[in-house]
Protein backbone atom coordinates (compact mmCIF):
# COMPACT_ATOMS: atom_id res chain seq x y z
CA UNK A 1 0.00 0.00 0.00
CA UNK A 2 2.85 2.45 0.99
CA UNK A 3 4.19 1.45 -2.54
CA UNK A 4 1.15 2.46 -4.38
CA UNK A 5 0.43 5.77 -2.65
CA UNK A 6 4.29 6.85 -3.03
CA UNK A 7 3.37 5.50 -6.73
CA UNK A 8 0.21 7.44 -7.48
CA UNK A 9 1.79 10.88 -8.74
CA UNK A 10 3.74 9.04 -10.68
CA UNK A 11 0.30 7.18 -12.35
CA UNK A 12 -1.33 10.98 -13.10
CA UNK A 13 1.55 11.87 -14.87
CA UNK A 14 1.63 8.96 -16.94
CA UNK A 15 -1.53 9.01 -17.69
CA UNK A 16 -1.77 12.77 -18.14
CA UNK A 17 0.86 11.90 -20.79
CA UNK A 18 0.35 8.34 -22.36
CA UNK A 19 -3.11 7.87 -22.00
CA UNK A 20 -5.24 5.48 -20.10
CA UNK A 21 -3.47 3.28 -17.42
CA UNK A 22 -4.30 -0.30 -16.44
CA UNK A 23 -3.97 -1.29 -12.91
CA UNK A 24 -3.51 -5.10 -12.26
CA UNK A 25 -3.98 -7.11 -9.18
CA UNK A 26 -2.34 -10.55 -9.29
CA UNK A 27 -1.56 -9.78 -13.04
CA UNK A 28 -5.19 -9.89 -13.76
CA UNK A 29 -6.82 -6.64 -15.13
CA UNK A 30 -8.58 -4.73 -12.25
CA UNK A 31 -8.96 -0.92 -13.35
CA UNK A 32 -8.09 1.04 -15.67
CA UNK A 33 -7.31 4.93 -14.70
CA UNK A 34 -8.25 7.90 -17.32
CA UNK A 35 -8.10 11.77 -17.44
CA UNK A 36 -10.80 13.78 -16.25
CA UNK A 37 -11.40 15.22 -19.73
CA UNK A 38 -11.98 11.70 -21.08
CA UNK A 39 -14.15 10.41 -18.62
CA UNK A 40 -16.37 13.39 -19.12
CA UNK A 41 -16.15 12.19 -22.78
CA UNK A 42 -16.76 8.73 -22.95
CA UNK A 43 -18.19 7.88 -19.55
CA UNK A 44 -21.24 10.28 -19.99
CA UNK A 45 -24.42 8.06 -19.65
CA UNK A 46 -25.85 7.59 -23.16
CA UNK A 47 -29.42 8.49 -23.14
CA UNK A 48 -30.30 7.97 -26.91
CA UNK A 49 -30.00 12.29 -27.35
CA UNK A 50 -26.84 11.54 -29.99
CA UNK A 51 -29.14 9.43 -31.94
CA UNK A 52 -31.96 11.60 -31.94
CA UNK A 53 -29.51 14.33 -33.32
CA UNK A 54 -28.27 12.10 -35.62
CA UNK A 55 -31.12 11.08 -37.43
CA UNK A 56 -32.61 15.11 -37.39
CA UNK A 57 -29.55 15.72 -39.46
CA UNK A 58 -30.30 13.44 -41.98
CA UNK A 59 -30.59 14.44 -45.72
CA UNK A 60 -33.32 11.75 -45.79
CA UNK A 61 -35.77 13.52 -43.28
CA UNK A 62 -39.11 12.07 -45.63
CA UNK A 63 -38.41 8.38 -44.81
CA UNK A 64 -41.11 6.82 -42.75
CA UNK A 65 -40.26 4.83 -40.00
CA UNK A 66 -43.11 4.07 -38.05
CA UNK A 67 -44.43 0.24 -38.00
CA UNK A 68 -47.57 -1.11 -38.76
CA UNK A 69 -49.83 -2.41 -35.24
CA UNK A 70 -49.72 -6.05 -35.03
CA UNK A 71 -52.70 -7.53 -33.96
CA UNK A 72 -52.17 -10.58 -32.37
CA UNK A 73 -55.01 -13.00 -31.54
CA UNK A 74 -56.72 -13.15 -27.91
CA UNK A 75 -57.23 -16.03 -25.82
CA UNK A 76 -59.18 -16.23 -22.57
CA UNK A 77 -57.21 -17.62 -19.68
CA UNK A 78 -58.72 -19.06 -16.70
CA UNK A 79 -57.45 -17.71 -13.47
Amino acid sequence: MQDAKARFGELVRRVRREGPQTITVQGRDEVVVVAADQYRREGRERTGADLVAALRSSPRTALDLRRPREQSPVRDVEL
